[in-house]
């Protein structure tokens, strides 16, 4: 049977740590779990939401498992954003160990009927989505910061390996936003190769508004992109990308009228909304346990 050792807290910001167990094993395979535990709170953001690196014969475990679940649900319940955002200070809300001491107690009781009752539920629930299983050679790779709830469990265990963030299920409004940014991109092009031609035939042609059809295809096609896949800053570039697409039609004012300007500049708007919308599954706020 595994055991739970010790649990921390983490904002997903900085890696700022918020609180912890503190009946620390000092023990050598303990000490060295510390010591990936530090290196993970500041270098996990490009993983799944539920993971797990094993080191020795210890596992450290990230995010959605049982006993975490009830920290994560306890933590935010008691303490607000605002305060987690504030927070300057390591382990500044170090009075919630009360919480972690009794929940962690309740755990390694074998007789607790209801931790019995958590645990099958959550094996079930791993079995259906398992944990990706870290390596710790991606320790040194991963950039960014991640959310972190950490707890270090004695015990081993195969858990297969998600490797991507994945988004959640694409809508029906998603999939007309996909198209309607394929028909506005391949319109753009189509004027684009035109104005080359113009521009061939009349030297006196404004050689911008060929580059103004190709951005505005570039914009279209990189909105595809992101409502697809996972990437950082994925709404701020979605942001910056409309912002581009009404430029470009501004620009070509002359060039299309009032209903063609507002088809295109709406398309964008409504495919920025979509890749608001549609976020990487299984997002927890900003602190987790």
């Amino acid at each position: 049977m595994s055991m739970i050792l010790s649990a921390s807290v983490v904002r997903v910001r900085d890696g700022l740590p918020l609180s912890a167990s503190t009946d620390y094993d000092q023990s050598t395979g303990m000490q060295e779990c510390r010591k990936y535990f530090k290196m993970l709170s500041k270098k996990l953001s490009q993983l799944p939401d539920r993971c797990t690196l094993k080191t020795g014969q210890y596992n450290i475990n990230v995010l959605a498992f049982c006993f975490l679940d009830e920290l994560q649900k306890e933590f935010i319940t008691t303490y607000n954003m605002m305060k987690t955002n504030t927070a300057v200070r390591p382990y500044c809300f170090i009075e919630f160990d009360n919480f972690i001491q009794r929940t962690k107690q309740r755990y390694n009781n074998t007789r607790s009927l209801s931790t019995k009752m958590n645990l099958a539920d959550m094996q079930t629930e791993i079995k259906l989505r398992p944990p990706y299983q870290i390596s710790v050679s991606e320790l040194g790779s991963a950039n960014g910061f991640a959310h972190l709830s950490v707890a270090e469990y004695k015990g081993t265990g195969k858990i297969s390996a998600a490797p991507h963030q994945r988004l959640e299920p694409v809508t029906l409004p998603g999939i007309v936003s996909f198209v309607l940014s394929l028909l506005c991109g391949a319109l753009n092009l189509i004027r684009g190769f035109h104005a080359i031609e113009s521009l061939l035939q009349n030297e006196g042609e404004d050689f911008s508004y060929v580059i103004a059809f190709f951005l505005g295809t570039a914009a279209c096609l990189y909105q595809c992109y992101l409502f697809v896949y996972y990437t950082g800053w994925r709404n701020a570039k979605s942001f910056l990308t409309f912002g581009l697409i009404c430029l470009c039609n501004m620009y070509l004012y002359e060039l299309r009228n009032l209903w063609q300007l507002f088809f295109h500049v709406t398309v964008g708007a409504f495919s920025t909304l979509q890749i608001r919308l549609r976020q990487p599954q299984g997002k927890s706020p900003d602190y987790n346990v």
